[in-house]
């Protein structure tokens, strides 16, 4: 089992620079449910750091953790619904059987991660820890619908600049978090494991699913000079 080079930096380190200059720009092509075409952004990995934090002060203890889960897990929004707080605060690894995909993933969680999830938890008072994690004030898991609009209000609120975001912006973010902190040398081999951890049939599917190609266009003009 292939593991991204992301254990190690904690929820409440700083991050060390990036080994090149990450460029924000236009991701996935999808289709929208009247056709048109729409685009997921990344968050940039200090800013949902950050951002996790910041909404646990606001006191919006269950977007924290949701927040913080899409990013240090990547699983898809119809996987993150299905999460109990019990799983979360568990072994540091754990099983999920992907509802999309119907494969079997295993995933090993950052040590801090899971501090921050039980300290969700708590703030929350929760009692039975075989709850869903995310479930609204009427007992009900949210949709993935809320989720997108609750994930928009909080790109607003806090200005994280994310161009249209949604729950793929957080999947996203651990991609590009683990490829931009890969040495020039090892990037191809990190490419291999993320590929294998998004469920991917080859490398250029994930490299469209990250932009990376749009970005190396785009560092084209970086050579130029005036």
């Amino acid at each position: 089992m292939y593991e991204v080079p992301i254990t190690g930096h904690s929820l409440f380190q700083k991050q060390s620079k990036h080994t090149f200059t990450s460029i924000i720009l236009y991701l996935t092509t999808n289709m929208s449910a009247k056709g048109s075409h729409t685009t997921s952004d990344y968050i940039e990995w200090d800013k949902a750091i950050n951002c996790v934090h910041r909404l646990f002060k606001d006191k919006d203890y269950r977007m924290s953790a949701y927040l913080a889960c899409g990013i240090f897990t990547g699983l898809r929004v119809s996987d993150l619904r299905q999460l109990r707080w019990s799983l979360l605060m568990g072994d540091n690894t754990i099983e999920v059987v992907e509802k999309k995909t119907k494969k079997r993933r295993i995933i090993k969680l950052n040590p801090d991660f899971q501090e921050h999830i039980k300290d969700c938890y708590k703030a929350l008072k929760i009692t039975n820890p075989n709850e869903l994690c995310f479930l609204s004030q009427k007992k009900t898991v949210y949709s993935t619908q809320r989720l997108n609009i609750k994930l928009k209000e909080i790109n607003k609120k806090y200005r994280l600049g994310v161009k249209n975001m949604s729950n793929h912006s957080m999947r996203k973010a651990l991609g590009r978090r683990a490829f931009d902190m890969a040495s020039e040398t090892s990037k191809e081999l990190c490419l291999i494991k993320l590929s294998e951890l998004f469920n991917h049939s080859d490398t250029s599917i994930t490299k469209r699913y990250l932009g990376l190609k749009q970005e190396e266009i785009l560092e084209t003009y970086d050579l130029l000079t005036f």
